[in-house]
């Protein structure tokens, strides 16, 4: 009696409506059911493998649709515009000796490039200018550059923009303009050689509150100095060197005015 009652309840499993196998949404036989259902996996019109859009098939897939060419730099031409550039164009001046023998006043960057080509730049310091306007505040940027050939020539160029790279390329220019010779050597007691690796002799600059004194090393002893000093001494041809600072060095403008008014020196006082 009670078995009867177990198998003929309602909701009793097998019999109910809802159960395992039998029900209208039960596993293999539901509409929806795993494999028969329209959207089930590998029958669904928009199945992976089979539907119009899918990977490699569809027309704009992988492999089928065109690669986009690479846009190539523009090179600008320089034209000259002063009597100096007309002079280098033409090749009637050919060095930089010719120029300074002369007194002439460097007032274009593509005479420098012209004549200088091994000339590589490097962006030293980046920051951000803010002030306040009558419509809003206003931000630019500030971007210090060096450019060098590590064989005794250095210039530093400041510019400033609202784009970074605009920035960037009006501090290429001036550093381009304020290139100036260094004069290499061996100064070192310790060394005595006749390699051009260090300064000649002690020379000392000083721009804002940054004082710099640049000492003459002996070969092999490297450049003692901080990260962004060496690169600007590796810059400008130095090897081995002594380096001595005061004030505010993290303020990158000052430093770099100091450092390049101390390598100045050397091709001055000799």
């Amino acid at each position: 009696m009670s078995q009867t009652t177990q198998s003929s309840k309602p909701g009793a499993q097998g019999n109910k409506p809802g159960a395992q196998g039998n029900k209208p949404g039960g596993q293999g036989n539901r509409p929806g059911g795993q494999g028969y259902r329209p959207g089930g996996q590998g029958y669904r019109p928009g199945g992976q493998g089979y539907r119009p859009g899918g990977q490699g098939n569809r027309p704009g897939g992988q492999g089928d649709r065109p690669r986009r060419p690479r846009r190539e730099p523009v090179e600008i031409v320089w034209i000259p515009k002063t009597t100096l550039g007309k002079k280098v164009a033409s090749g009637e001046i050919t060095s930089m000796k010719e120029i300074y023998e002369k007194g002439y006043r460097i007032q274009e960057a593509g005479i420098i490039k012209k004549l200088l080509p091994d000339l590589t730049t490097e962006v030293i310091d980046v920051g951000l200018v803010q002030k306040m306007t009558p419509n809003g505040q206003s931000t630019r940027f500030k971007t210090l550059v060096a450019a060098g050939n590590k064989n005794g020539w250095l210039g530093i160029g400041l510019g400033k923009a609202k784009q970074m790279r605009i920035a960037i390329e009006k501090a290429n220019n001036a550093a381009y303009l304020n290139v100036s010779p260094v004069k290499l050597g061996c100064g070192s007691w310790e060394c005595r050689c006749d390699q051009k690796h260090s300064v000649p002799f002690k020379v000392k600059g000083k721009g804002g509150s940054v004082t710099i004194e640049i000492l003459p090393g002996p070969r092999g002893l490297g450049l003692v100095a901080g990260g962004k000093i060496r690169n600007l001494l590796k810059l400008a041809g130095l090897k081995d060197a002594w380096t001595s600072t005061k004030g505010s060095t993290t303020t990158m403008n000052s430093t770099s005015k100091a450092l390049l008014q101390c390598l100045r020196q050397t091709f001055s006082q000799s």
